[in-house]
């Protein structure tokens, strides 16, 4: 296994930075696995002087529901040691995630090499891997590793799929390192014993995506998630309507209810920042070692508390149990 770049990255607002270039100018760039296409920012694409085009054929669907698709051509793109000239990139979003960050980069960049998550050294790390067929990948550490199968998807829909466990319940769950903390649909929390009136669940801030609309938000307590060869005991999940409004990038159509249904749980930052962590596309497992502190959410505080938990993709929870 070899290693083809190492990505200085910083956290703001639990989201994962890396610096780049577009077209010489200097900018951030968000590392997200939860996004199928890279995408640059419309609020962004002003911001750097670039000619916005409408992207005739394609429709545009995330949380908060449908963002107009446009496309720019970049001249020169840059990360780290990669880059790309001549890049007609799709334009999405309605507002700003983090202020200098312009481009989310999707699994369509990420599916091509093997992904580190170090953020406890402020790192992601790109390899490529030759002759590695079942050799463990995790050279970090021999103790305490956990790892999960990751699910076959279709080529041209590039996702990191798990199947986990959630009050013994299998659920689908996406590895997004663009969302800020975990979060359930509201149909797996249910399907699993919890509902919005359920005791002890309550109602948080709304959450937002790249869509125009917020979603409702709660936070409750699941008895146990199991991740592989992980178990966490006593997890505080947020859960919502993510996809009522709609799904992720399609061509030429909304997706039907019937797949809507089957959208995942997304397992975000605060999970990868909990843990060190190492997708293999080439071997499709992911290894993982628990490193301390929260994995989820907070325990759920009532409004007479006085504090307002913020559940949005770019605020979640800073505390947990494990």
């Amino acid at each position: 296994m070899f290693k083809i770049a190492d990505l200085p990255v910083r956290v703001v607002r639990n989201k994962l930075i890396a610096d780049g270039t577009i077209n010489g100018q200097k900018t951030g760039i968000v590392l997200d696995t939860g996004s199928m296409m890279t995408l640059i920012l419309r609020p962004a694409t002003d911001r750097l002087g670039l000619q916005r085009q409408e992207a005739r054929g394609y429709r545009i669907f995330g949380i908060g529901g449908e963002t107009k698709a446009e496309s720019v051509l970049i001249d020169d793109f840059r990360i780290g040691q990669a880059s790309r000239k001549g890049w007609r990139m799709l334009v999405a979003g309605e507002h700003a995630i983090v202020e200098d960050a312009a481009v989310i980069l999707g699994e369509d960049f990420f599916d091509q090499v093997d992904v580190e998550f170090d953020l406890a050294h402020n790192a992601v790390r790109l390899f490529q891997p030759k002759n590695c067929e079942g050799v463990s990948l995790a050279y970090w550490t021999t103790e305490e590793l956990r790892e999960v199968a990751i699910d076959p998807v279709y080529e041209y829909q590039p996702r990191i799929f798990l199947t986990v466990q959630i009050n013994g319940q299998p659920v689908k769950a996406m590895l997004d390192s663009g969302a800020g903390g975990s979060v359930l649909t509201k149909a797996d929390a249910a399907r699993s014993g919890v509902t919005p009136q359920t005791a002890g669940v309550v109602a948080v801030q709304s959450g937002t995506g790249l869509g125009p609309k917020a979603i409702d938000m709660w936070i409750g307590s699941f008895d146990s998630v199991v991740i592989g060869n992980e178990t966490i005991n006593h997890a505080h999940i947020y859960f919502g309507d993510l996809y009522k409004e709609g799904t992720y990038t399609s061509i030429g159509s909304r997706l039907s209810k019937s797949v809507e249904k089957e959208q995942p749980m997304l397992l975000g930052a605060d999970f990868l920042r909990a843990h060190r962590v190492l997708v293999s596309h080439s071997q499709r497992k992911m290894y993982f070692s628990y490193l301390g502190g929260p994995v989820f959410a907070p325990p759920p505080r009532s409004p007479q508390s006085g504090a307002e938990p913020r559940t949005d993709k770019d605020t979640p929870p800073k505390s947990g149990e494990k």
